[in-house]
């Protein structure tokens, strides 16, 4: 007789989650929160941005259904998103396929199911480090993972040259996922000639560029931030774009993302966009509206818009003031200038050269609750804490 298999007792947990935990249950008044991936005020607080609340009430006002949307999702969302990530000439162009996703996470899996399906692509490469979640949604799609160097931790410099070593190796049957700004954990980016020389090797070698989009305007700036997957759009023929608008519209529950293929001409978007919402079909079927119809709203409206601009330039003025203050305490209290590169480092992370055992004595001995990589969100840092933070990672590396 056949058997059930079963479940195991102790299921091994996520790390971020397990990190959350441990620091709610702390009771230490002066405990400082350094983990978790969302973007915070100096009160610690993640907040409801006011376009968005705006927006919500007009939506509630207006809205008379609750029916499917179809397999596309929120069109006007994906159209919206799509000028402000490829410009409104790129998307004018007629060649760029799009669909609504379940967050930046479901729109990996989109790209990568493509990618397998379609582009006739075997692995993908990710970055050395990473944001780890990208290797595990490629793995469940059957492809194969590859690695390629990108930043030293003991320097805490991009390794340019070798990466572009690595990348001269790879041909048509490998995809190379790239962090279009503010690098997940690093905060270093490529500039615009390391960029060009990227999508000019991609387009010699046939690989297939891919770009996870998740922090578009943490970093310097809308057009400086997607100016890379738009040197990669105008290089070679096709370009796979994973978006997500969780950090920089503050929509983190609502699981708003899109996919989008850029293509050599109009039909090959058509076939493209049809592709994957078979794909979607087989998956979710549809994506939820609320969070789409948020952004279409914010980003159709000239006073919500630019409403959205100034707060978000807010939060990245906020967080590249804490680069700096962090930065700047580091380096008093060592009397050095080698911490210099946290304030030019870009978006809410990097990656701080610490053990696992140096992690545990931050937060055992010192309160600060950081991810057992290293990983650092400096949006944590207040004016308040950014001392104590500064002498408690001194105190470890001595």
């Amino acid at each position: 007789m056949p058997t059930v298999s079963a479940v195991p007792a102790k299921p091994k947990g996520d790390p971020i989650l397990r990190i959350m935990e441990l620091f709610q249950a702390d009771t230490r008044p002066d405990k400082i929160d350094l983990s978790v991936g969302v973007y915070k005020t100096t009160e610690g607080h993640t907040p409801v941005l006011a376009s968005v609340k705006e927006a919500e009430r007009r939506i509630l006002g207006a809205e008379q259904s609750k029916t499917y949307l179809g397999l596309a999702g929120n069109v006007g969302f994906s159209k919206a998103l799509g000028e402000l990530i490829f410009g409104t000439d790129g998307w004018a162009s007629g060649s760029i396929a799009s669909l609504q996703s379940v967050g930046g996470s479901g729109a990996l899996r989109l790209i990568f199911e493509y990618a397998r399906q379609r582009a006739g692509i075997k692995r993908v490469h990710v970055s050395v480090p990473t944001w780890e979640n990208q290797s595990g949604i490629a793995a469940a799609t059957g492809l194969e993972i590859g690695r390629y160097p990108y930043f030293d931790r003991q320097s805490s410099r991009l390794q340019f040259e070798v990466m572009l070593d690595a990348l001269g190796k790879l041909g048509p049957e490998d995809a190379v996922l790239l962090h279009g700004c503010c690098h997940n954990p690093t905060g270093t980016d490529l500039n615009r000639a390391q960029w060009q020389a990227v999508a000019d090797l991609a387009l010699a070698r046939g690989w297939l560029p891919m770009v996870d989009l998740a922090y578009a305007g943490f970093g310097t700036s809308l057009e400086q931030d997607t100016a890379g997957l738009n040197l990669l759009r105008a290089t070679v023929p096709t370009t796979l774009v994973a978006a997500s608008c969780s950090k920089n519209f503050g929509l983190y529950r609502e699981r708003v993302g899109a996919a989008y293929i850029a293509t050599e001409s109009p039909d090959h978007a058509v076939s493209a966009a049809a592709e994957m919402m078979r794909i979607a079909r087989e998956i979710y079927s549809m994506p939820p509206d609320h969070g789409a119809a948020i952004v279409q709203t914010i980003l159709t409206d000239a006073g919500l818009r630019a409403m959205w601009f100034e707060e978000l330039g807010q939060m990245r003025d906020r967080i590249n003031e804490m680069r700096a203050l962090l930065a700047q305490a580091l380096n008093r209290l060592d009397g050095s200038n080698r911490f210099d590169h946290l304030a030019s480092q870009r978006g809410m992370f990097s990656l701080l050269e610490l053990s696992v055992e140096q992690v545990c004595r931050l937060r055992d001995e010192f309160a600060v609750y950081l991810i057992e990589d290293g990983r650092t969100n400096v949006a944590g840092i207040t004016a308040a804490n950014v001392d104590a933070t500064a002498r408690a990672l001194l105190a470890v590396w001595k």
